[in-house]
């Protein structure tokens, strides 16, 4: 991040579609020509792992670390490919605009893979399809299976399963595979469909000097493949539940702290295989996206661990791990590597201390700028580092105007017209913090679309430690009109931070 740069955080399932929920056919296109016609750098989006409706349809706990989402998949180019015609989108539910109903759309698509997989079988050339499955095979086959078995037991946790399959017998595997083979090959055939049209879109986007900037979870989900098959890089009791669970301490936001859940990693064991099912996950997510955020980055270098028994996080202790030895091997398999912190919240020495070891960029966001001594807070522009992204806000957070007329305190809000020098209405408010975010020294400046439209709370994403009624917020396909792109352009190149890679008038 040597040069000054924007970008725009939008997850792919808030564009607009005709089938319920934002994917990957002609609107994502749409939506990489506006950042070109903005002239922006960066495409920042949220995890693209499978979600799940008993987890509140989180990207943040998912099945797999390296599997993606058939919600994602577009209709329109499966019709585009021969793969169903056109005729058989229909009938259509009759799905909300600005929400996503996950149920309908699962229903819906449903239907519409069972018709495209049928179709696929029947061709008689699979070769772009072996490949694809002899590429991934460091994770597809035990997703593939994982998924059919979740099917297969009605959605039971694995550690319920029998336990020949909850410890991988192989004889029971062979089995079993055997019993479902039809049903695996589907789950690979959309894992398929996945690559080739991200990729499509990933080259589009690369051609317009765009790129794509992913998201990692450091934890993966308990009922994941990941911990199914790899047990032993967990902590796992003999029963394969966890002995410890992952959390964050109590702090200013939480009087009991935050019970996450995840099961903690073994990292005597990772270093002992050389970390690698992390380089496979790291590397896997780097022929996905340019660059890669990895959340709750301070839990690479120290977590907080919590008794399994416990219902919250206050009776935790921290454990150090081999942040540089690991980061060490990270960066030896890819050197230069483009990863960034998620370091919001308190971060401790030692974890800044990594940060500026290894070069890594961390994340800086204006809704926190406000509050307290203004003069020292870390996140006012005046003190914010060259080497880091700066955000009017995250998903995790309300957007500009929702916080300014719900969450600001009388304190903040007087706080920010001091330093504005004026007073401006709750509609101007998100223009101005997307202004401070672009003359900030900050390397990058990353906007949520949310904030360039003006929108209230009624547009935020997830609300933390709500389990319903997040990931839902969709944009209209209008929303985005020229007078956006134009006011967006102008303090893009205003303050040095244009692409130029594509005339703005193409």
């Amino acid at each position: 991040m040597k040069k000054r740069a924007c970008g725009i955080l939008h997850h792919i399932t808030s564009l607009p579609s005709a089938f319920g929920i934002g994917d990957l056919g002609s609107q994502a296109y749409t939506f990489a020509d506006f950042l070109a016609q903005a002239k922006q750098s960066y495409w920042q989006l949220l995890p693209l792992t499978p979600t799940d409706p008993l987890y509140g349809n989180s990207p943040y706990l998912s099945s797999s670390s390296c599997a993606q989402n058939p919600l994602l998949i577009s209709p329109e180019f499966l019709v585009r490919d021969g793969l169903i015609k056109k005729s058989e989108l229909e009938p259509l539910p009759a799905f909300p605009t600005s929400r996503i109903d996950y149920q309908a759309v699962a229903d819906y698509k449903q239907r519409v893979y069972s018709l495209a997989y049928k179709r696929f079988r029947e061709k008689k050339s699979v070769e772009e399809y072996e490949h694809f499955c002899e590429q991934s095979s460091v994770w597809l086959n035990d997703f593939s299976v994982f998924t059919a078995l979740q099917t297969h037991f009605k959605g039971t946790t694995w550690d319920q399963w029998p336990v020949e399959l909850r410890d991988r017998h192989p004889a029971a595997l062979q089995s079993i595979q055997n019993r479902l083979h039809n049903t695996i090959e589907r789950i690979k055939f959309l894992q398929f469909v996945f690559s080739q049209q991200w990729h499509n879109l990933k080259q589009y986007c690369n051609s317009k000097g765009i790129q794509l900037f992913g998201d990692i979870p450091i934890y993966v989900n308990y009922n994941s493949a990941d911990v199914w098959t790899h047990p032993a890089i967990f902590k796992l009791g003999e029963d394969k539940k966890p002995l410890a669970v992952a959390g964050v301490p109590p702090d200013y936001f939480s009087e009991t702290g935050q019970l996450w859940g995840n099961p903690l990693y073994r990292w005597d064991v990772l270093q002992q295989q050389g970390y690698s099912w992390w380089l496979n996950r790291i590397e896997h997510n780097f022929h996905l996206f340019d660059m890669l955020r990895i959340d709750h980055f301070r839990g690479l270098v120290a977590y907080w661990e919590v008794p399994v028994a416990e219902t919250t996080a206050i009776n935790g202790k921290w454990i150090e791990a081999p942040a540089e030895d690991f980061l060490t091997h990270l960066n030896k398999k890819f050197p230069h590597v483009p990863i960034i912190a998620e370091d919001l919240g308190i971060i401790t020495q030692d974890v800044r201390n990594v940060m500026q070891q290894f070069e890594i960029p961390g994340m800086k966001v204006l809704l926190f700028a406000f509050d307290g001594n203004v003069a020292t807070n870390p996140y006012v522009p005046h003190n914010v580092t060259p080497n880091s992204i700066i955000y009017t806000g995250t998903h995790d957070n309300n957007t500009v105007r929702g916080w300014f007329e719900h969450e600001a305190t009388a304190e903040a809000k007087q706080h920010l017209f001091d330093y504005l020098g004026r007073e401006p209405s709750a509609k101007e408010l998100p223009w101005e913090f997307i202004r401070l975010a672009m003359m900030s020294v900050a390397a990058v400046a990353m906007i949520p679309t949310q904030d360039i439209l003006g929108l209230g709370q009624e547009a935020r994403m997830n609300i933390p430690s709500t389990s319903t009624g997040n990931w839902q917020w969709r944009v209209l396909p209008a929303q985005i009109t020229p007078e956006h792109i134009t006011n967006l352009r102008k303090l893009t190149e205003l303050y040095g931070r244009a692409n130029e890679t594509v005339k703005s008038n193409e």
